[in-house]
Parts: structure tokens; sequence; C-alpha cells
């Protein structure tokens, strides 16, 4: 069995892996200088922990679960999700009126999803789409960002992101719902139906 040794290359970081990091990060935190900030200290911890560095996956990946354990200590800090129960119970009548007939729960005519001209998956790679996608995550309120960045982009278990974010499944699942709605109504806006 001949298994390749990685090894790591801290000098090589920021020419190999900067890009990459920084893409990451402001797609998810949506916002240039967090994004710089979070890499920054992706490698500052990766360089301080660099003699743990297993061997068990590559570089890029063990620089990429470090960025994402920065970008969930970021939202911890900032405590985006404190008194999510509240936000919810507040703003839920707007934002059902917004997108539901509030007599009978169906999707209000103006506001139900609409045939999409073309498959998602033939645009994902683009780079204008990821551009959309970006914008439409910046537009969604603050709240509901860190839950539908780990459930879509990180592809974590939702149990996973109530113990990580100290959430409800019950709010869990409100946020996802609203995220899912607001993503859909933003994309067929700005790039399925422009």
């Amino acid at each position: 069995m001949n298994m390749e040794v990685e090894i790591l290359k801290p000098g090589d970081w920021v020419k190999t892996y900067a890009d990459y990091l920084y893409s990451l990060a402001l797609i998810k935190v949506s916002n240039k200088e967090t994004a710089e900030d979070l890499v920054q200290e992706t490698f500052l911890s990766a360089f301080k922990a660099k003699d743990s560095f297993k061997n068990g996956s590559s570089e890029k990946t063990w620089l990429t679960a470090i960025l994402k354990n920065k970008i969930i200590d970021h939202y911890r800090k900032k405590d985006i999700l404190k008194d999510v129960s509240s936000y919810i119970s507040e703003t839920n009548k707007g934002f059902d009126e917004h997108f539901f007939d509030t007599h009978n729960g169906h999707w209000l005519m103006e506001s139900a999803p609409l045939a999409w001209k073309e498959l998602a998956d033939a645009k994902v790679n683009l780079n204008e789409f990821n551009k959309i996608i970006q914008y439409c995550i910046q537009k969604m309120p603050t709240k509901l960002v860190p839950v539908f960045v780990a459930k879509f982009l990180d592809e974590a278990e939702s149990d996973l992101i109530c113990k990580e974010f100290n959430i409800t499944p019950s709010n869990y699942w409100v946020i996802i719902h609203r995220a899912k709605v607001l993503i859909r109504s933003c994309l067929e806006k700005n790039w399925f139906l422009s």
C-alpha cells in the first residue's frame, strides 16, 4: 500500500489557496473585509497548528476545514441568531403575507414558483450565477444567512447546525423554509427570468 505523504508548505499557502478560501468565505459571510480577515485567521491558525497536521487529508481540505470553523466562530461571536424565536414571531405575518394566502396557505399568484427556462444545474459553475447567488445571500435577512450557508453550502446535518448555532429544530426549519423561498424568489428575479 503506497500512501503519498502530504507535506505542508505554509510559504505557498497565500499563493496557492488564498483566492479559493477568500471566495468561499465571501459567499458565506457576504462582506469583503470579513472574508479577508477570516482567511488571514485561517492561515495563522493553520501555521500555529501545522505540527498537528495528521496527513489524513490534503492541505487544501485541512485549510478549508479550518476556515469553516472560523466562519462558524464568526457567526457565534456576532450572535446573529440571538433571539431568533422572537425574530421569527415578529416577522412571520409580513413574510407569510408577501408569499402566501393567509387563509389557505397556498402561494399567492404573484409569488408562486415559476418554471425556470433552463435547469439550474447548467448554470451552477458559471461565475455570473455565483455572483447572483452571493447577491441573493446578501439580500437575505442576516438571521437566516448562517443557517442557510451551513445547510446548503457546507451541507451540514440539521442536528449539527442546531447545536452549533444553539437553535431549536423548529426554528431551524422555519429559517430553512424562509431562506429557500427568498433565494428562489431572488434567483427568479435576477437570473432565470431576467
